[in-house]
């Protein structure tokens, strides 16, 4: 009885317009658990790996130069790149990935 005064309400408040909300809100909630919370997982992950940053890592850039870390500074590092030896400044933001020993 409470439905059928629901839906004939004057005003539109029936359920119909209730189910229509459902809808966008279950899109929401899966577009959050497919795609936004593991990005923001991996972004803390990366930034964890960027403050941990220290001398004498093997590091990969955005750009793959692989180099060794001379010193970390606030916002860059400076790599040593084979074969010459050469020292080459970065940001840290453009550190990809630290690589170890074992996966070389």
């Amino acid at each position: 009885m409470l439905a059928m005064w629901l839906q004939s309400a004057p005003g539109g408040f029936g359920l119909g317009n209730l189910s229509g909300l459902a809808l966008p809100i279950l899109f929401f909630v899966v577009l959050y658990f497919l795609m936004i919370a593991p990005n923001q997982r991996k972004q803390k992950k990366w930034q964890e790996m960027l403050s941990q940053l220290k001398t004498g890592d093997r590091v990969t850039t955005n750009g793959g130069i692989r180099g060794t870390i001379l010193s970390v500074k606030d916002d860059a590092v400076v790599l040593r790149v084979q074969p010459d030896g050469v020292k080459l400044e970065f940001v840290k933001n453009s550190i990809a990935a630290v690589t170890t020993d074992e996966a070389a």
